[in-house]
């Protein structure tokens, strides 16, 4: 016969298998619950945010930009390209001619193949840059509408080589004018990497 001790002990040990079956259950369930919670909670942030873009996009005139349009059927969507020039160290126009600017710019051209013609008449588009920093001053480089008035310019500048940025005659008084077809120049963008004005 088993003494009270040992009768003790057999006792205490199914309550406990009981106990830990009920706590692997809670652990389980609550688990469970917070995976099917994220989930839900994901898939529901998902259907606003797509809800979201197209509200957007149908704001917008329901036209996706070209750069960020999804793929079609295999066609792939268009990267932007970017052509990076040496940095640039100028005399500015300032009275005295002690104000120094360190410009770097980088070119945003239309696809791999404008890079190659972009390179060509890098040596001509770095020159005309040049000359257009040396006609600014130092306030002018600070201003935020200097630095667009400039990269405007060197858009234009960029566009030289390719028969761009000259400007159009004015039309006779009188006769009627046609609207010639834009033309799409192989740099589309100007970005400054740097811009140190001392």
């Amino acid at each position: 016969m088993a003494t009270k001790p040992e009768a003790a002990e057999a006792e205490a040990k199914p309550p406990a298998k009981v106990k830990s079956k009920k706590m692997l259950i809670i652990i389980v369930s609550v688990v469970l619950l917070l995976v099917l919670g994220g989930g839900g909670a994901f898939w529901f942030i998902s259907k606003q945010r797509a809800a979201a873009a197209a509200a957007a996009l149908e704001a917008d005139g329901g036209d996706a930009p070209a750069e960020h349009a999804p793929a079609e059927h295999g066609k792939e969507t268009a990267l932007p390209v970017y052509l990076p020039m040496d940095n640039m160290v100028v005399n500015l126009a300032d009275p005295g001619g002690e104000r120094v600017a360190q410009v770097g710019i980088t070119l945003q051209v239309r696809d791999e193949h404008a890079t190659e013609s972009v390179k060509a008449y890098m040596p001509t588009i770095r020159s005309g840059v040049l000359m257009l920093l040396a006609q600014r001053t130092a306030d002018e480089l600070l201003s935020a509408e200097g630095k667009q008035k400039l990269i405007d310019d060197i858009l234009q500048e960029a566009s030289k080589p390719f028969g761009g940025g000259v400007a159009e005659p004015a039309p006779a008084s009188g006769k009627k004018v046609r609207k010639k077809a834009a033309v799409e120049y192989p740099v589309i963008g100007v970005l400054f990497s740097s811009l140190i004005v001392q």
